[in-house]
């Protein structure tokens, strides 16, 4: 198995120093150091690290906040590290769509399951992202034949199935999809309207 990549953030150097030993140790491969929330994205941006490793209380964008555009860019789940429990915190972190979140001081122990399944259930977030596009290109296709099929049906007299099938078929002979082909359809019945 390849060894996950991991960008880590933390501003006190010896800390920061520490989690990298313990991480190596542990078989992960530190690709990137930051000090600051701001740099963690950035060096996430370049590296595309299988998950980042981070400390909330930073200088300037804190780790909540760089959680959040690491989830909304779809970059990479985070781990947040925090020195104290904090319900406001937990629920920001929540919010900003942290995958887990320890408490320091932690062990090997705590930090490898936490690491585990923070991959495994960003794994399984981005499968169903795929799914959901999947499903929503299926449902705009399935709309555009649709609507194709009828003006073919009005312009035509054709069937509701020989419509399909002749919008099937122009699919084939253009070897494109049938998505293409309606929206060809729409559009030239649109321009001559």
């Amino acid at each position: 198995m390849d060894r996950a990549r991991i960008v880590i953030a933390e501003d006190e150097d010896l800390t920061r120093k520490d989690l990298k030993e313990t991480l190596e140790g542990l078989g992960y491969l530190v690709v990137g150091e930051a000090r600051d929330g701001q740099s963690a994205i950035s060096l996430a941006r370049e590296l595309r690290p299988e998950i980042v490793v981070m400390d909330i209380q930073m200088p300037g964008m804190d780790g909540i906040d760089a959680a959040k555009t690491l989830t909304e860019e779809r970059i990479a789940p985070t781990l947040l590290l925090t020195g104290y429990y904090d319900e406001a915190k937990i629920e920001r972190a929540k919010e900003a769509g942290v995958i887990a979140y320890l408490v320091k001081p932690f062990s090997e122990s705590d930090l490898e399951p936490a690491i585990q399944v923070a991959l495994s259930r960003y794994d399984e977030f981005r499968q169903l992202d795929e799914k959901i596009e999947q499903l929503e290109d299926t449902l705009e296709t399935r709309k555009l034949v649709d609507r194709a099929k009828g003006i073919l049906m009005d312009s035509q007299e054709l069937s509701e199935s020989e419509a399909f099938r002749k919008i099937q078929k122009m699919s084939m002979d253009t070897r494109r999809p049938m998505k293409d082909i309606a929206q060809a359809l729409i559009i030239t019945q649109e321009a001559g309207n």
